[in-house]
């Protein structure tokens, strides 16, 4: 074998366009991720191209007939020259005997020529200081061609399937929600609280936090608005049922809550858009080669993380934060909860659907997972609210959920309609204005009294 086949040189590249012009099996497992733009010589650039495009328009080989047909077609004298010394070279390897090492060597090839182009590119974005971007490219590079599986051999046996299949779930504070997701956010998998500012994500995503640690697992909570200290005493209220501003005053009391919890927390602060998908991914392997296993991970919130690229309109961005997000779930195989922010039209409205999902729509469809909270100002005074499903990749969705939701200590339960509670607190929303008429009537008269007893 000649080195300049072990080394993907100018004889190994001829041997591959020979392949394709010899061999249908080759062209059709291999052309997918054989891009022209790896080869050195224009002329092989240009068979590569023409043999490709030929098999795609009609799923066989071009003749020695046809290519040169086409290359009479090319008005570039140099470039037609050059392809047709070159068909000379490559035809002369048709019936050459190591065909099959070049075949089995191309996968690599791909792979090489993929990261030699990643690493050119990444010479400018050293000097920006990207090195997510970087990051970005070398991965993606080093993934040509490694999904070559063609799809699941189909056999007839449900127990083998049902067994092959199971998730491994880490279940929410909410039996209603565990019901219709079969037991929670699995492994890999990614939800999303949508939520209209000041409505209440960032309590629902530490609500779904503090339950994993009450069950002994370990729960790694990034914080990308509010600093970790601030996070910590929310955790605090949300355990010792304390508000953040008495704790100080029920010092021993929340500790002695704290002590007896069997699983652990980590928080992270990022600064808003300091931090990528990729700043999340090498965190927590940090943890893991630590010794720590991440069995759930909390992002609040993923719209204000860094984008891993360059993108004119923001929602393109948003969308690609999204599906790096589930990306990042998939290799580390644990759940991934996140929030996104609704419009502002969805202030007023009773249930928050789809449509009201600022930005990018494209985050609804990467997510497994998605439950809006929606919050009138009736709502916040009688601690109600209501919880939709968005969507459910496992199981039913469009189902409201009545509420009772209190963020000075981070209570939030979610109801089932047809129970005792979801039943009264359903009652509550429907009488929401008398229910407020009243509040404001009895704030009224307190001042009153106040006011009367001072003078």
């Amino acid at each position: 074998m000649g080195e300049t086949l072990t080394q993907f040189g100018t004889s190994f590249q001829s041997k591959i366009v020979a392949s394709l012009m010899s061999d249908i099996k080759f062209i059709q497992t291999i052309s997918d991720i054989l891009e022209p733009d790896m080869f050195d010589s224009d002329s092989n650039k240009w068979l590569v191209k023409s043999i490709r495009d030929y098999f795609y328009e009609y799923k066989k080989q071009p003749t020695l007939e046809v290519v040169k047909y086409k290359i009479d077609e090319i008005d570039n004298d140099v470039l037609k020259s050059g392809v047709v010394d070159k068909l000379r070279d490559v035809w002369k390897n048709i019936e050459a005997t190591d065909l099959e090492f070049v075949q089995s060597e191309t996968l690599d090839f791909c792979k090489n020529q993929t990261l030699k182009s990643a690493i050119l590119q990444s010479v400018d974005m050293l000097e920006n200081k990207n090195y997510d971007g970087i990051k970005s490219i070398i991965d993606e590079a080093m993934k040509a061609g490694s999904e070559r599986d063609l799809g699941h051999d189909y056999i007839p046996s449900l127990e083998v399937r049902l067994s092959e299949s199971a998730r491994i779930t880490v279940e929410t504070p909410w039996d209603v929600i565990n019901d219709i997701t079969d037991g929670g956010l699995g492994a890999g998998e990614l939800g999303v609280v949508v939520a209209p500012a000041g409505i209440g994500k960032s309590w629902t995503l530490q609500a779904l936090g503090s339950e994993v640690i009450k069950r002994g697992k370990t729960v790694v909570h990034y914080t990308l608005e509010l600093n970790e200290n601030y996070v910590g005493l929310r955790y605090d209220s949300i355990f010792s049922g304390v508000t953040t501003g008495n704790i100080k005053y029920h010092k021993e009391e929340v500790e002695k809550k704290l002590q007896s919890l069997p699983g652990k927390l980590l928080i992270k602060y990022f600064p808003t858009k300091a931090a990528s998908v990729n700043t999340i991914g090498a965190h927590l392997k940090q943890i893991e080669l630590s010794g720590v296993k991440v069995d759930m991970v909390i992002v609040d919130y993923a719209d204000i993380l860094m984008p891993t690229g360059n993108f004119k309109e923001k929602r393109h961005a948003i969308g690609t934060i999204y599906e790096d997000l589930r990306g990042l779930a998939g290799e580390l195989e644990i759940p991934i909860w996140t929030a996104s922010q609704a419009n502002r039209s969805a202030l007023e409205e009773d249930v928050i659907g789809a449509d009201k999902v600022s930005e990018d729509y494209s985050k609804v469809m990467t997510a497994d997972f998605v439950i809006s909270m929606s919050r009138k100002v009736e709502d916040k005074i009688a601690n109600t609210g209501r919880f939709h499903v968005i969507k459910n990749r496992f199981g039913i969705d469009g189902c409201t959920y009545p509420s009772t939701i209190n963020t000075n200590i981070g209570i939030i339960k979610i109801h089932e309609g047809s129970s005792q509670f979801g039943k009264e607190t359903q009652g509550k929303m429907n009488n929401s204005s008398e229910f407020l008429r009243k509040e404001l009537a009895n704030k009224y008269n307190d001042m009153e009294k106040n006011v009367d007893g001072f003078e």
